[in-house]
């Protein structure tokens, strides 16, 4: 059968995501790479969104908001050293592409997303799985009331990771976010500890901007 753009072979564009750009871009943990050959991208994508759904770049959302690359998406979660047992705050849900991802990774897992129809969208691409939860408010806010957890995953670039956020992660649990900074987008990993967190560099990658994280302008006299 002839795959076209408008009859796209999904499975085929997955095994090839996974070939041509999670092997070769150091997605390096086995879990993840199998947990996302797994996943059906296309189905936490809009519909008109979906024939473009494994490509090397930001997939649009709806609302003005996209999801970051696969690439982006295997290098945070490959650095956040995941384990059987860890419970995930997922800050920026979208439609839920990524708290699937991580539900077949970790025992349970808090979605956060912001815009009401993205989070309307993955409660219903998410239902029957028991893993996630979906919580609608800010992002920068998290989702206290279900920590502490043992990781903080932030699918997406922010200009800073607030305090009152990475609280929400108990003493040694690890935290990985994008970093924009001066307009180039960084992912970064860190633990935090009991005096607060660091986050290291290490690799510049292209990863969506995700809202309500930005630094009051200063003036300047």
């Amino acid at each position: 059968m002839t795959t076209t753009i408008d009859h796209p072979d999904f499975a085929a564009l997955r095994t090839a995501m996974v070939a041509s750009q999670l092997r070769t871009n150091a997605v390096s943990d086995a879990r993840v790479v199998a947990a996302m050959a797994r996943v059906p991208r296309e189905a936490f994508a809009p519909e008109q969104a979906r024939p473009f759904a494994y490509r090397d770049a930001p997939l649009p959302l709806g609302s003005g908001r996209h999801g970051n690359p696969p690439i982006a998406t295997g290098r945070l979660l490959t650095e956040a050293r995941l384990l059987p047992g860890d419970r995930v705050l997922l800050i920026g849900a979208g439609l839920g592409y990524t708290a699937a991802v991580l539900s077949e990774l970790v025992a349970g897992v808090t979605a956060v997303e912001s815009d009401p129809a993205l989070a309307a969208g993955a409660r219903a691409a998410l239902a029957g799985d028991d893993r996630v939860t979906v919580v609608e408010g800010p992002l920068e806010a998290g989702h206290a009331d279900g920590g502490p957890y043992d990781v903080l995953v932030i699918d997406g670039a922010v200009e800073r990771v607030p305090e009152a956020l990475a609280a929400q992660v108990r003493a040694g649990g690890r935290i990985v976010a994008g970093i924009v900074d001066r307009g180039v987008t960084r992912l970064t990993a860190g633990r935090r500890s009991e005096g607060g967190f660091a986050l290291v560099d290490f690799v510049d990658s292209e990863c969506v901007i995700l809202p309500g994280f930005a630094t009051p302008a200063r003036f300047v006299f």
